[in-house]
């Protein structure tokens, strides 16, 4: 950024007044609020990541330096739920993501379903497209995910939703667009699987090891020291040994 397009001072500074404004507002928030999920403190929530984050622009703008923390985004979190306290249906939305990693060994799965089924020789075995509505006309979806190897798929990251509400869909009422009226204020809970997760852990794990390797390193160089002193100590004694060995001779 050029010099004629980084903020004041005064800004960088009212930025941080703003921050402790919200600091302030989401304690009280938190201090009143009248549930778990209270939007008074969602709200407040939201406020304070978002001075946060102005703050932290004109920081690093003005001063090229960054904030300790880091605020979530808002699309990182679920809203308040607001569904009914004592649900009489639930609705369960789950999405599983799958590369097709080997797709003969996709394709001679969807042959052999057919010939189970008398079916050989069917066009549908032979593209992957159709390889994959037999697959998941034969098998029951936790069946796939739990063999996925076997047919040829590559997980990718998965969630699950429980969704409340007050009264069961009619039949057939949300066949056509089963996923188009989701209300997030309405998910009781969820559940997400994702390789970005692990990698936080193995850079976690990573960072473990590299500070226990440095322990070593200092506990080797303590070690080592400490058989110099060793080795001086000897040398020490030898040299107050001498006259005495003259004096008998």
């Amino acid at each position: 950024m050029s010099d004629a397009a980084q903020p004041t001072a005064a800004e960088v500074r009212a930025a941080a007044e703003a921050v402790k404004t919200a600091l302030d507002r989401h304690l009280a928030a938190v201090e009143r609020r009248s549930g778990e999920d209270d939007p008074a403190v969602y709200e407040a929530f939201n406020q304070l990541a978002a001075a946060a984050e102005v703050y932290d622009e004109l920081l690093y703008d003005r001063y090229d330096e960054v904030t300790p923390f880091e605020i979530p985004g808002a699309e990182d979190a679920l809203p308040p739920y607001t569904g009914p306290e004592e649900p009489n249906a639930l609705s369960v939305l789950i999405r599983r993501d799958y590369a097709v990693a080997e797709p003969q060994r996709l394709l001679a799965q969807a042959q052999r379903i057919e010939a189970a089924d008398g079916d050989e020789g069917s066009p549908a075995s032979g593209t992957v497209h159709g390889a994959l509505g037999l697959l998941f006309g034969e098998f029951e979806p936790d069946e796939i995910a739990s063999r996925h190897k076997e047919f040829g798929l590559e997980e990718g990251d998965s969630t699950l939703w429980v969704t409340a509400a007050d009264e069961p869909a009619e039949p057939g009422e949300w066949l056509e667009a089963p996923f188009e009226q989701v209300d997030a204020q309405q998910v009781v809970c969820r559940f997400d699987v994702s390789a970005v997760f692990d990698d936080e852990v193995d850079a976690l794990d990573e960072d473990e090891e590299d500070e226990d390797a440095e322990d070593l390193e200092d506990l080797d160089t303590d070690l080592d020291e400490d058989d110099e002193d060793d080795e001086d100590d000897e040398d020490d004694e030898d040299e107050d040994l001498e006259p005495l060995d003259a004096d008998r001779r």
